[in-house]
């Protein structure tokens, strides 16, 4: 398990019902974690920061090959979308839990996946083709299609190297921001432009594909509650999506996944207009965060398919179109102070009260008396519910909230808390927009 935190205890679960040994790494400031506890044998990996432990490639083939590992799942960000990892992972026989090398390159260049999706008929937000290569360029492009627009990073995600330009004059500047952070964050610093759209929905589309020529959807997510665009909440299904866009966004899903040759699971993330239309951002080729509200409506392990999938499996998926089953709520417990512009709080946790009764679900990371580090992320676990309804599913995450204590850290609770109060939320009135109205930094 090259990862870390919960999501490395959520994939060593799964293997462990399937009877899978697993093995976790470990950088120094993690020799107590959580996850290296739960595994069946751990392996340290290097110092704490993640580039010489989490992000170093030789040190994870290194734990592979001495343990004797047959596979690697990468989990979640660090490596998750390198497809040099993947490629160092078939050079050594070692299979590598996600989609082909190629898929994962073609998809992580933003500006290049915008392409192939529009050659497979995948609806795009309105902007250059490919990487803006000029000021004049940019001008006309913007020109066109209609202030504000956005200038995005090639590569990458997170929020980072993105700029809303509102006139023509903020236009130069923003372009020089964006590919400087860019190139701080991912190492290259190309941008293009698209149409700014006001107050959109996110919605996303769960993919399983396996290698016997077999594309699946599970319906969609909602992930509209976000900061500076990261996600924060998550929902599914969701209250602006119809049987008909249902079917429709799941059809340009599954072409988009051919369009690459994708296997294992993926994410096509789209932005959903005010007037129905819904255009491509990007795909995530790995496992997401906030998949746990899909198998709460689907009761389907994804991670257990991805498991299958990569053994060489066909889906275990039924035919025809997946059944969604009530509502699920994810609410994501970050170690932030939201009043402070949500600043990383990291510390010991000095208490650990975790929420329970019928249908929550909490995939934490973390327990009392554990450090949380400055070094990596700011996750400790994610709360989920499920319920016959969204009013019922709110209702049990205000429950399991109230219950949930963590003392020695800041963290989102009390934002979360506030969430499930607010009535514009309550009512599914919500867009990309909704929490920075709401909560200053956010």
């Amino acid at each position: 398990m090259a990862n870390r935190g919960e999501i490395a205890v959520r994939v060593m679960r799964a293997a462990r019902e399937l009877g899978i040994k697993t093995v976790a790494v470990y950088s120094e400031a993690d020799k107590d974690a959580l996850h290296v506890e739960y595994a069946d044998e751990a392996f340290p990996i290097g110092p704490a920061p993640a580039a010489l432990s989490y992000l170093h490639i030789p040190n994870i083939i290194n734990a592979a090959v001495q343990t004797g590992a047959e596979a690697i799942h990468p989990g979640y960000g660090f490596l998750s979308e390198n497809h040099h990892f993947a490629e160092v992972c078939a050079t050594w026989h070692l299979t590598f839990i996600g989609p082909p090398p190629a898929a994962i390159e073609q998809m992580g260049v933003k500006a290049q996946a915008r392409q192939l999706m529009q050659r497979a008929g995948v609806p795009v937000v309105p902007g250059t083709e490919g990487p803006v290569t000029s000021l004049e360029e940019a001008r006309a492009t913007a020109d066109a299609i209609g202030y504000p627009v956005m200038v995005k990073a090639s590569f990458g995600g997170g929020g980072r190297g993105i700029r809303v330009v509102e006139r023509r004059e903020e236009l130069e500047e923003a372009l020089e921001r964006a590919s400087r952070e860019a190139k701080s964050a991912f190492g290259q610093g190309d941008v293009y432009l698209e149409k700014y759209l006001h107050n959109p929905r996110h919605i996303e589309i769960q993919v399983l594909a396996d290698a016997h020529g077999r594309i699946v959807t599970l319906g969609e997510r909602e992930s509209s509650i976000q900061r500076r665009r990261q996600k924060l909440l998550e929902e599914a299904p969701s209250v602006a999506v119809n049987e008909d866009l249902r079917r429709r966004m799941s059809e340009a899903a599954v072409r988009a996944a051919a369009a690459v040759g994708y296997t294992s699971a993926g994410t096509l993330e789209f932005l959903l207009d005010q007037d129905g239309s819904f255009y491509f951002m990007e795909m995530n080729t790995r496992i997401q965060v906030e998949h746990p509200v899909t198998e709460m409506v689907t009761g389907i392990d994804i991670v257990k398919e991805q498991l299958c999938v990569a053994a060489g499996y066909p889906l275990t998926v039924p035919e025809g179109p997946v059944a969604l089953r009530g509502w699920s709520i994810e609410c994501r417990i970050n170690a932030e102070d939201p009043a402070q512009g949500f600043r990383p709080s990291p510390g010991r946790i000095s208490r650990w009260r975790e929420p329970g009764g019928p249908w929550v679900r909490v995939d934490a990371g973390m327990r009392e008396g554990l450090a949380v580090q400055s070094f990596y992320d700011s996750l400790l676990a994610k709360v989920v519910t499920w319920g016959r309804d969204r009013a019922e599913a709110v209702a049990r995450m205000r429950r399991a909230l109230a219950e949930f204590e963590v003392e020695g850290v800041k963290t989102t609770l009390d934002l979360h808390r506030r969430l499930m109060e607010d009535e514009d939320f309550q009512a599914g009135r919500i867009h990309v927009n909704f929490l920075a109205e709401r909560v200053p930094g956010a």
